[in-house]
């Protein structure tokens, strides 16, 4: 990989020197994981996805590359990189790994391990049609401004759920992809 810009390089040091919390022991059994793919150029991107409108689940959401843990994928990191070539063809070789974020649990109840990888920015995707709608860019700098994410509280069988809502051009992120963005901006802020 080509030397990254001076944005990305205090990102990754910021990452691997404020290492998230533990996260709570009472997480679900069934695993999956998502690709948190930042671009290497000058000005960073972030790549996320729009999930086909024909998919049983999440159909037409904003999401990260991922899905759940195949019992051949050797660990988390493995299942995130499979996934992200099965949808958006992104080489597994081609990935940094820097880390992973703390499991958050998915409102189908899996277990979601987010894995940060840097991409050169010279890399060519194409989105997997059966899975994936489109693919797009969002500046990493504007994706990790903590004011643009909005909190909605839902109420569910007696228990509250906080929810983080924000829209990026014609993109509305929200959910689990929503929280995944914001958890990585709190542990990059300065």
């Amino acid at each position: 990989m080509a030397e990254s810009s001076p944005l990305l390089d205090r990102f990754i040091t910021r990452f691997l020197l404020q290492q998230p919390e533990a996260s709570p022991a009472s997480l679900p059994t069934r695993q999956a994981a998502v690709l948190v793919p930042i671009i290497d150029r000058p000005r960073p991107g972030l790549l996320l996805t729009r999930r086909a409108a024909t998919l049983r689940k999440h159909a037409g959401q904003v999401a990260f590359p991922g899905g759940m843990r195949d019992n051949e994928d050797r660990s988390l990191i493995c299942t995130a990189l499979r996934e992200a070539q099965e949808e958006v063809a992104i080489p597994p070789e081609s990935v940094k790994v820097i880390g992973v974020l703390p499991p958050v649990t998915s409102s189908t109840g899996f277990q979601v391990t987010p894995v940060v990888g840097i991409l050169p920015a010279n890399l060519c995707w194409q989105a997997n049609e059966a899975e994936v709608e489109s693919v797009f860019e969002m500046p990493l700098q504007e994706a990790l401004r903590l004011g643009r994410y909005s909190p909605l509280d839902i109420h569910r069988h007696g228990v509250t759920h906080r929810v983080w809502l924000s829209w990026f051009e014609n993109y509305f992120i929200w959910g689990m992809t929503a929280g995944i963005i914001r958890e990585l901006s709190l542990q990059v802020a300065e």
